[in-house]
């Protein structure tokens, strides 16, 4: 059984690095998109997605709430007998792989700017409400 938890523990970590990446990559596609004259990325449900998303990010982190993805996957791992990590999804993997150590404050910061960045972004590029004729 303690597999199983590790696996589905794994799982839950594939899907948050896809959240993380699709959060900060949708950002970079609307900016270059629109450069590069690319309709499909001011397309309104990539857009309401994509602010969505980092706006549950901005929540949690003003609110100091822990991601529930987080949250899941060390209860996964904990039921497979795995050690787990503190702190936000964000803070242990930039410690681990740039081993770089903040206070929570610089973290809720850059997730703050960010948002605000993707805010600006409906601003300077709004998203197509419905198709052009």
């Amino acid at each position: 059984m303690a597999d199983l938890y590790q696996i589905l523990a794994d799982i839950v970590l594939a899907i948050h690095v896809l959240v993380v990446a699709f959060v900060v990559l949708g950002l970079i596609l609307v900016l270059a998109g629109n450069r590069l004259g690319w309709r499909w990325v001011n397309n309104v449900w990539f857009r309401l997605a994509h602010l969505g998303a980092i706006g549950v990010v901005v929540a949690e982190a003003w609110l100091g709430i822990v991601c529930p993805l987080t949250t899941l996957e060390m209860w996964l791992r904990s039921k497979a007998g795995l050690e787990g990590y503190a702190g936000s999804f964000i803070e242990h993997w930039l410690q681990q792989i740039l081993y770089y150590d903040a206070p929570a404050w610089v973290f809720i910061a850059a997730y703050t700017i960010f948002g605000l960045l993707v805010v600006a972004s409906w601003w300077r590029f709004p998203p197509r409400w419905r198709r052009p004729k």
